[in-house]
C-alpha cells in the first residue's frame, strides 16, 4: 500500500512511539479536554461517499504550536458484511493505526482518546488532518477487507464537539446494555484482544460476556464479531478449555493463550481478582482498582479524575504501577462496564470490598453497587486522607472493618504460622513490593519455603524502626 503522498512515513514500526510534551507540537483531546471521542457507525452503501475527508473546525496549521484542542473523530462503514456488531472493533483499530504515523500517538479509546503530534513530523509537512484521513481509509480498507466504502469526519470546533458528544455516549451506553444479557458460564469461547502490545508487550486481554476488556471499548459480542470476519487480526477467539476454578475465573484455555501470547511471561490468570493472579494490565484501561492496605481494601479512580486519590497519589502515578502488561497485585486496570457486572473482583469480595470511589463514578455505576455497601464507600466527599477513611468505614460499619486487626491497644500481635513440618511451602511464585505504592521495587519468590516460628506485627512510633 502507497503512502507516498504522506509527508511522513507510516509503519508498524511506530507503534509504541511516545510524544513527550517538550516535543510536542499540538496537543487534541487528552486529559485538558472534557469532550472528546471517537465513533465508528455502520452504514448502508447509499449512505457513504466513498473515502470523503471532511474537517469541521481549525486544521493543524491552523493551531498554534503548544496549544490544546477538542476532538471528534467519526468513521462510517459500509458493505455487505458490515455489521453494528463491528462498530466497537473498528473505533479500536483508530488507536493502532493513528499509531502507525511517525510522530504521533494515540492513547486510550472511546470518550478518553488522547492525540498528540510531534514538531519534527509537523516541520516534515504533517499540518493537516487529510493526511490522518487518508492513512485511516487506506489501512481500514486494506487491513479489514468487509469494508467496502468509508469516510471519516475529523471535528475540532468546540461547539460542534460537544453537540456530538452525547449522541456518541449514548450509542457507547447502548452497545454496553446489549452484552449484559449473557454469562461466562454460558459460552465456551471468550475473545482476546493484543492491540496494546506495541505499548505492553506481555498484555492479554481476555473478554469474556462478564469482564468486558480494559479499555472499555470491546465487549464479548464486539470480539467475536471481529474474530468471525478477521481471524488472524488482533482480535482472536480463546477456547475457554477446561475449568480450573470457576469462582476465580481460572480456566486452562486463557491461560495457554496468556503463556502463547506473553511469549510465556504470563502462565497462569484469575479473571475476577485484583491480588491473585490478576488480569494484566495494559495503559489504556478507564480506570483502576488500587490496595489501600492501611484499610485492607480496594479504592477505585478513572482516567478523568483531577488531583490526588484518597493516598495522597493521582491516576498517573496509580497508572505507572499498574500498566505494562505485569500482574502487579492489588493494581489492577478494569473498566467502567466490568464494575457492572456480577463477576466484578468477586475473588477478593467484590464492592464490599471497595473503600474509595470517586462521586462520578459512583454515579455512573451507583444501581450495580449492592444496596447494603453503597453508602459504605467513601468518595472523595468524605474522605481524602487515610485517617479520614479509617473514621469513615468505622463510622459506616463497612464490611473491610471485619477484616482489620485491631492492634491499637496493644503493642505487638502474634499470628501463628500454619505449614507442613517446620516451614510455610508457598508453591509458584508470589511477591512482595519495597519502596511504597507510588514505585520501588518488586521482590518476587519462586517456589519458596518460609521458616518462621511466628509473625509479630508491632506497632511503631515516629522515628522507630519498623520490624
Amino acid at each position: 500500500m502507497s503512502f507516498e503522498d504522506i509527508p511522513v512515513d507510516v509503519g508498524v514500526v511506530y507503534e509504541g512511539e511516545r510524544v513527550r510534551g517538550k516535543d510536542m507540537f499540538v496537543e487534541l483531546g487528552g486529559p485538558t479536554m472534557e469532550k472528546k471521542y471517537e465513533l465508528a457507525l455502520a452504514r448502508s452503501m447509499d449512505e457513504i461517499e466513498d473515502e470523503k475527508i471532511t474537517i469541521i473546525g481549525p486544521d493543524l496549521k491552523d493551531m498554534k504550536e503548544g496549544s490544546y484542542h477538542p476532538l471528534g473523530i467519526f468513521i462510517e462503514v459500509a458493505g455487505k458484511e458490515v455489521e453494528p456488531d463491528l462498530e466497537g472493533v473498528i473505533e479500536r483499530r483508530i488507536h493502532e493505526y493513528v499509531n502507525f504515523v511517525e510522530g504521533m500517538m494515540h492513547l486510550n479509546q472511546r470518550y478518553d482518546i488522547w492525540i498528540r503530534l510531534s514538531k519534527k513530523s509537523f516541520q516534515k509537512g504533517f499540518n493537516s488532518l487529510e493526511y490522518l484521513g487518508r492513512v485511516l481509509i487506506r489501512l481500514f480498507k486494506s487491513e479489514m477487507n468487509i469494508i467496502e466504502r468509508i469516510q471519516v469526519t475529523f471535528i475540532t470546533d468546540p461547539e460542534e464537539v460537544a453537540k456530538q458528544y452525547d449522541e456518541a455516549i449514548n450509542r457507547y451506553n447502548e452497545r454496553d446494555a446489549r452484552a449484559r444479557g449473557l454469562s461466562d458460564a454460558e459460552v465456551d469461547t471468550f475473545y482476546g484482544c493484543s492491540l496494546c502490545q506495541s505499548f505492553a508487550p506481555t498484555h492479554v486481554c481476555t473478554i469474556t460476556p462478564q469482564r468486558y476488556a480494559n479499555c472499555g471499548a470491546i465487549s464479548w459480542f464486539d470480539g467475536r464479531a471481529a474474530a468471525r470476519v478477521d481471524p488472524k487480526g488482533p482480535l482472536y477467539a480463546i477456547a475457554k478449555g477446561d475449568t480450573i476454578d470457576e469462582f476465580r475465573g481460572e480456566y486452562t484455555g486463557v491461560n495457554q493463550a496468556y503463556t502463547e501470547k506473553s511469549l510465556g511471561k504470563v502462565n497462569s490468570v484469575a479473571l475476577y481478582s485484583a491480588f491473585e493472579k490478576p488480569h494484566t494490565s495494559c495503559g489504556c484501561f478507564e480506570a483502576i482498582a488500587f490496595v489501600i492496605p492501611e484499610v485492607d481494601g480496594l479504592g477505585i479512580v478513572h482516567r478523568d479524575f483531577k488531583g490526588e486519590t484518597v493516598n495522597g497519589l493521582p491516576f498517573s502515578s496509580l497508572a505507572d504501577s499498574t500498566a505494562g502488561g505485569r500482574q502487579v497485585p492489588g493494581f489492577h486496570g478494569i473498566s467502567i462496564e466490568y464494575m457492572r457486572s456480577p463477576k466484578f473482583l468477586q475473588v477478593d469480595g467484590g464492592w464490599d470490598r471497595i473503600v474509595w470511589i470517586p462521586e462520578a463514578i459512583r454515579d455512573r455505576v451507583g444501581e450495580y453497587i449492592p444496596d447494603e455497601v453503597r453508602s459504605k464507600i467513601a468518595t472523595e466527599k468524605d474522605a481524602m486522607t487515610i485517617s479520614d477513611l479509617k473514621s469513615f468505614l468505622k463510622g459506616k460499619t463497612h464490611p473491610v472493618v471485619d477484616r482489620w486487626i485491631e492492634i491499637e491497644d496493644v503493642d505487638e500481635v502474634e499470628l501463628p504460622m500454619e505449614g507442613t513440618g517446620d516451614y510455610v511451602a508457598v508453591p509458584g511464585e508470589f511477591s512482595a513490593m519495597v519502596g511504597g505504592v507510588g514505585g520501588g521495587l518488586e521482590i518476587i519468590f519462586k517456589n519458596a519455603k518460609i521458616y518462621a516460628e511466628k509473625v509479630i506485627i508491632r506497632k511503631t512510633g515516629k522515628g522507630d524502626t519498623k520490624k
